[in-house]
């Protein structure tokens, strides 16, 4: 069965699917996004998402491309007609096409929406979640603003290119002071020999993922301490375990830190324990 993508307003073919050339997305990476999960054919945590969007097209002062209400039917509609069932489904929203030029286009410039949905390997994930995943460190060379989830990725690439070419799943950023910001596409966790789950605080730093922040209301549900605060790469080394989490990951154990093992370099229970129960209190939208 071909792809289809949803691409401002019409529904094609995935290899027809285009954008104008002087699409600002295209151009200046003029643009935000979001990625849904998608777990027996529900969107997970479909209301925090669209309320990050909103947010961070308020930020980059870009109008939302449509309703609301008509985003939901073309999120759904994307999901449906790709028969995605355990998956995720990927939306973009760019300043639109205009002569390239650095300021703003002219008022009335219409936004692009794009809607891509995709089937996943539901059971390789919990393989890799089960034996547990590598991570590199590296220094934080993004931009100052990446509470905005813009599509301006290029650090993020060339830092998961990195992890790749040294045999590991994710690159973890540090900042200057040597404390962990974030992963390149994931939040960062750690859990301490007492049991406390530590994450980085949801400022300017990081960007406040929406995994993250529904793994909260299950800590609270579960009874667990977390501390919202920095930690450092050897703070996360000598921890008992740590995990990372995004919506196309849930909570994924990591064993090793720069080749160094976490604990006994196995993937730790309390983090096997909250990726097993996530779904229980995540919002699945129908």
């Amino acid at each position: 069965m071909s792809r289809i993508a949803y691409v401002n307003g019409l529904y094609v073919p995935l290899r027809e699917a285009c954008v104008h050339v002087e699409d600002r997305g295209f151009q200046f990476a003029d643009g935000v996004y979001e990625v849904c999960e998608v777990h027996r054919g529900r969107m997970i945590d479909e209301t925090r998402h669209l309320e990050r969007l909103k947010r961070s097209l308020r930020e980059l002062r870009i109008a939302m491309p449509v309703a609301e209400s008509a985003l939901k039917v073309v999120l759904r509609e994307t999901i449906r007609r790709n028969r995605v069932v355990e998956g995720l489904v990927y939306m973009q929203v760019t300043r639109g096409a205009a002569r390239r030029d650095f300021v703003f286009p002219a008022e009335g410039t219409l936004p692009s929406l794009i809607v891509i949905a995709r089937q996943t390997d539901r059971q390789k994930a919990d393989a890799a979640a089960a034996a547990g995943i590598s991570v590199i460190t590296t220094p934080d060379n993004r931009w100052e603003r990446v509470d905005v989830k813009s599509v301006s990725l290029l650090p993020n690439a060339l830092a998961r290119q990195k992890a790749k070419e040294q045999g590991a799943r994710e690159a973890w950023f540090f900042d200057e002071e040597g404390y962990v910001t974030e992963g390149a596409a994931s939040n960062a966790w750690i859990i301490t020999p007492e049991r406390t789950l530590v994450t980085r605080p949801a400022e300017f730093g990081i960007l406040r993922g929406v995994t993250r922040t529904t793994l909260l209301d299950l800590a609270r549900r579960e009874g667990l301490t977390v501390v919202e605060r920095p930690f450092t790469v050897a703070e996360a080394r000598a921890a008992q375990e740590a995990f990372i989490t995004a919506a196309t990951a849930v909570i994924t154990p990591v064993i090793r830190i720069d080749g160094a093992p976490v604990g006994d370099g196995r993937p730790g229970p309390l983090a096997a324990r909250l990726r097993a129960a996530f779904h229980e209190v995540a919002e699945a939208a129908s």
